[in-house]
């Protein structure tokens, strides 16, 4: 049997990777802006473990409504909130819960998925990564900013992104710029959080394993 290997790990290889390619000037501004974020406090202001996880419908690729409250007469659900389809961390960690899946189904749990792009980038992430979960288009970043993870993309950012490739407004079908900062929760059936993780840094995440056996500790 093959050991699954941890996110932590692959997100660390992967990052390692880019600072290897990556212009120095380019490192440096996109860990003064992280740095920046971070000390905005706005992690802080998050929701925290025990608060009330806001209730709210968002639409599947397919347009599909999926209703919290709705998810939680069935048992325990895991959200996780992700930046978009264009981020390699993103999309490595939406995999590993996707790896792991099986494992929630198994603890009564189901997984969803969250992000501020229009369907269309909803659906490419979930044929992409061929995942069994809902990946839901939180347009506008409403349900995000309830859980207090909203942030606009740093003004030295935009041109750097713009130059990878990334069109963060033809993603999100607007020119905000905001984006969630990456965040998993676990809710109880009575809609309690009971495992929150929020991270100002976007190369870290929670790791599914961990939230795995919050889940498995209701």
């Amino acid at each position: 049997m093959t050991t699954q290997t941890s996110l932590s790990s692959q997100l660390k290889d992967y990052q390692n990777g880019f600072l290897q390619k990556a212009p120095q000037d380019a490192v440096k501004t996109m860990s003064q802006a992280t740095t920046e974020l971070s000390e905005s406090g706005i992690v802080n202001n998050s929701l925290k473990v025990g608060d009330k996880a806001p209730d709210f419908t968002l639409p599947d690729p397919t347009g599909k409504p999926v209703k919290l409250s709705e998810l939680l007469t069935n048992g325990p659900v895991v959200i996780n909130f992700y930046r978009g389809q264009w981020c390699p961390y993103c999309n490595l960690e939406i995999r590993a819960f996707q790896q792991l899946l099986p494992a929630f189904q198994q603890a009564n749990a189901q997984v969803i998925a969250i992000s501020p792009e229009l369907p269309d980038n909803s659906l490419s992430i979930t044929e992409k990564h061929e995942l069994a979960f809902p990946v839901l288009s939180d347009i506008g970043n409403t349900v995000a900013r309830s859980y207090g993870l909203v942030f606009a993309l740093a003004e030295s950012l935009r041109p750097l992104y713009k130059g990878f490739g990334i069109d963060i407004p033809a993603s999100n079908g607007d020119d905000t710029y905001e984006l969630p900062v990456p965040a998993t929760y676990v809710v109880d059936e009575s809609g309690t959080i009971r495992y929150a993780y929020a991270e100002a840094d976007y190369t870290l995440r929670a790791e599914p394993a961990e939230v795995l056996a919050a889940v498995k500790a209701l």
